[in-house]
C-alpha cells in the first residue's frame, strides 16, 4: 500500500529537513580538535563513500536525490509510529515535539514556527554534498575541478588537501580550531565580497 501523507505539505518540509547531509562513521571532523592531513583525507574519503549512494564512484544529482530520498523515507518510517503507512496529526505533531526537545537538549534555541533546523525546509538551507550545491564555500562546483557535474574521489581528496593547506596558516602538518576558525571567516568574507560585486555589476 502506497504511504498517504493526510496532513499536507508541511510534511514534505520536515521530511526533508536536512538536506542530504549523510554523516558516516568518522566521516566527520571535529572542529574543537586538532586535525593532521593524513586524517583530513580519511574522513574526506569516509564522506565520499557515504554520499555515492550508486557506488559508481561519481557523487552525481542522482546520489543527491536518492539521498534525499532515503532520509524521507527514514524520516517519514520515524513518524509512523504505527506503522500504518500513514501519518496522522497526532503522529506528527509527536514528532515535532521530540524535534523540538531534542533542539532544546543541545541549546539551539527556539526558532519559532516552522522553523525545521539547518538542512533545509523552513528557514534551512540544502546541500548538494554535504555544503551547498552553488559556488560558495564547500560548494559543488568548488569541488568539480574538471566541470562536468561529477565529483570523484580524487576531486574530493583534491579538495580537501587544497583546504588544509589554507587553514594550516604555520605550515606545521596540522589544522588547530583557531586555524579552522579564521580559514572559515576569511574564506566567507572573499565569498561575500564577491557577490556583491557580481550583484553590483
Amino acid at each position: 500500500m502506497k504511504k498517504k501523507i493526510i496532513i499536507g505539505s508541511s510534511l514534505a518540509a520536515l521530511l526533508m529537513a536536512g538536506g542530504i547531509a549523510i554523516a558516516a562513521p568518522g566521516g566527520v571532523i571535529d572542529r574543537t580538535a586538532t586535525v593532521t592531513k593524513a586524517e583530513v583525507i580519511a574522513k574526506a574519503d569516509a564522506r565520499f563513500v557515504a554520499k555515492d549512494i550508486d557506488k559508481d564512484g561519481k557523487l552525481t544529482p542522482a546520489d543527491r536525490s536518492a539521498a534525499q530520498k532515503a532520509r524521507a523515507d527514514a524520516r517519514f518510517a520515524t513518524m509512523d509510529a504505527d506503522k500504518s503507512g500513514q501519518i496522522t496529526r497526532a503522529e506528527f505533531d509527536a514528532a515535532g515535539d521530540k524535534r523540538m526537545e531534542m533542539r532544546g537538549a543541545r541549546g539551539d534555541g527556539e526558532r519559532g514556527p516552522g522553523h525545521w533546523g539547518r538542512g533545509g525546509g523552513k528557514g534551512g538551507h540544502h546541500g548538494m554534498m554535504g555544503k551547498g550545491h552553488g559556488r560558495g564555500p564547500g560548494g559543488m562546483m568548488a569541488v568539480d575541478a574538471d566541470k562536468d557535474g561529477a565529483i570523484t574521489l580524487a576531486e574530493q581528496r583534491a579538495h580537501a588537501v587544497a583546504t588544509f593547506d589554507k587553514q594550516d596558516a604555520n605550515k606545521d602538518g596540522k589544522v588547530t580550531p583557531d586555524e579552522r576558525k579564521a580559514a572559515h571567516e576569511a574564506m566567507r568574507a572573499e565569498w561575500k565580497a564577491q557577490r556583491a560585486q557580481e550583484k553590483g555589476e
